[in-house]
C-alpha cells in the first residue's frame, strides 16, 4: 500500500506540472493572440489605399510617448492640412497628438472634415490663433491687408499651443510624410540648441540650387546688411539660410531661453527699421528666425524636408528621389492643391475629400503640358 501511495503522489506531481506548463503556454497563446489582435486592428482598419508595406514590429518596439505634431490650418487651404495629417497618421504606430493652430471661422469646417471622413481616429487639439497678438510686430501695408497670413507666425508661439511636451515638431501645410514622424522627433538637438532644421546648403537643394539666384539660400537674401542694426549682429552674409517650413523643437530650452520673446522683439523692430530684405526672399516670417537662430540650431536630415517641389525647381527631381523622401514640401507659388505643382499626383494620394464640398482641387493639367 505504501508503494501504491507513493505511486499517486507521483501521479499527483506529474498532473500538477502537465497542468502548470499547459496554463503557462495557453497564457503564452492567449497573449500572442492578444498582440496579433492588437497589431492587425492598427493597420486592418485602415483604407486598403493607405497600408503600407511595413515589416511587422514586436508589441513591446510600440512607442507609447505622445508625439507632438504642431499644423496651422487656415481655411483657404484646408485641404493642404488634411492631406499632411493624414499622411503622418497612416505612416507611423506612434501616439501622434495634433495641434492645429486655427482663426476662429475655420474650426466648425475643420471639425466637420475631421470627423465625417477617414481621419475620425486621429487624436487632435483644436486651438485658436488670436491675431491681436501680432499688433505693432508686423508691417500692414494697407493695400496688400489681405497678403498678412497670421498663422503663417504659429510657429513663434509653440510652448503657447504645447504647454506641457518637451519636445514638438512642427511642419507646414504644404507637406506629405512617407514615413514615420518618429524618426523625425528622435533628431538629436544639441545641448543648448532650442531648434533643428534644415539648411538650405544640404545636398538636396544643391541638387535644384537656381543658377545666379544663390543668394536665397543665405542670410543675404533674407536680411538688409546696409541696416546698421543688423551689422551690428556680426552675421556673416553668405551665411547659409535654413528653412522653417518642417522643425524640430526642443520646448524646454525654447522656454529657458525666451525664444518667443527674442522673435517678438526681432517683429517689432523690423515695423520701425524695415531690416528685411525686399529683393529676393520677400518673407516675413524666416528672417527673425534666422536672427535668433543663427549658428545656433540643429540640422535634421536633408530627406526630411526635400523642398521646392512648389517651384519650377521641383521638376528636376526624379521619381525614384521623390519616391524615396521621407517628407515632400511644395514651398513655392504652386500648391499641389491648386495651379499644376511638380509631383501633384503623389500629394493627391493622401487627400481626403472635403464633405462640405467647399475646398475643391484645381487641376491644370493642360497648363503642365504646355509649360514642358
Amino acid at each position: 500500500s505504501s508503494k501504491f501511495s507513493v505511486n499517486i503522489s507521483i501521479l499527483t506531481v506529474a498532473i500538477v506540472i502537465f497542468l502548470l506548463v499547459l496554463h503557462h503556454n495557453f497564457l503564452g497563446l492567449s497573449d500572442f493572440l492578444k498582440r496579433e489582435l492588437s497589431d492587425s486592428n492598427s493597420l486592418g482598419l485602415q483604407p486598403i489605399d493607405f497600408i503600407r508595406a511595413v515589416p511587422p514590429r514586436p508589441a513591446d518596439e510600440r512607442n507609447d510617448k505622445e508625439i507632438s505634431v504642431v499644423i496651422a490650418a487656415s481655411d483657404e487651404r484646408l485641404g493642404g492640412a488634411i492631406a499632411a495629417m493624414n499622411s503622418i497618421y497612416r505612416n507611423t504606430r506612434s501616439n501622434v497628438v495634433f495641434h492645429i493652430v486655427t482663426m476662429n471661422d475655420t474650426v466648425d469646417h475643420l471639425r466637420l472634415w475631421l470627423s465625417n471622413t477617414a481621419l475620425k481616429n486621429l487624436k487632435y487639439r483644436i486651438l485658436d490663433f488670436d491675431p491681436r497678438v501680432l499688433e505693432g510686430k508686423v508691417q500692414v501695408d494697407p493695400q496688400k491687408a489681405d497678403t498678412l497670413k497670421p498663422l503663417t507666425f504659429a510657429r513663434f508661439y509653440l510652448p503657447v499651443f504645447v504647454p506641457h511636451a518637451e519636445k514638438a515638431i512642427y511642419v507646414d501645410d504644404d507637406v506629405i510624410v512617407q514615413d514615420d514622424i518618429l524618426e523625425l522627433y528622435n533628431t538629436p538637438l544639441k545641448p543648448g540648441h532650442a531648434a533643428a532644421f534644415s539648411d538650405d546648403c544640404d545636398s538636396t537643394t544643391n541638387k535644384v540650387a537656381v543658377r545666379g539666384a544663390g543668394n536665397q539660400y543665405n542670410y543675404i537674401g533674407f536680411l538688409d546688411f546696409k541696416k546698421e542694426t543688423i551689422r551690428k549682429l556680426a552675421m556673416k552674409a553668405n551665411t547659409c539660410s535654413f528653412n522653417p517650413g518642417v522643425f524640430v523643437a526642443n520646448l524646454t530650452e525654447w522656454k529657458l531661453q525666451n525664444i518667443t520673446k527674442q522673435l517678438e522683439k526681432w517683429m517689432a523692430l523690423n515695423v520701425v527699421e524695415e531690416l528685411y530684405s525686399k529683393t529676393l526672399a520677400g518673407s516675413i516670417t524666416t528672417p527673425p528666425l534666422l536672427i535668433v537662430f543663427y549658428k545656433q540650431h540643429s540640422s535634421i536630415d536633408p530627406m526630411w524636408n526635400v523642398r521646392h517641389l512648389g517651384s519650377s525647381a521641383g521638376r528636376r527631381y526624379s521619381p525614384q528621389f521623390v519616391k524615396a523622401a521621407k517628407l515632400l514640401h511644395w514651398n513655392g507659388h504652386f500648391k499641389p492643391w491648386g495651379r499644376t505643382a511638380s509631383y501633384a499626383e503623389v500629394w493627391e494620394k493622401w487627400y481626403v475629400p472635403d464633405p462640405t464640398g467647399k475646398f475643391s482641387l484645381i487641376r491644370r493639367r493642360s497648363e503642365a503640358y504646355e509649360a514642358k
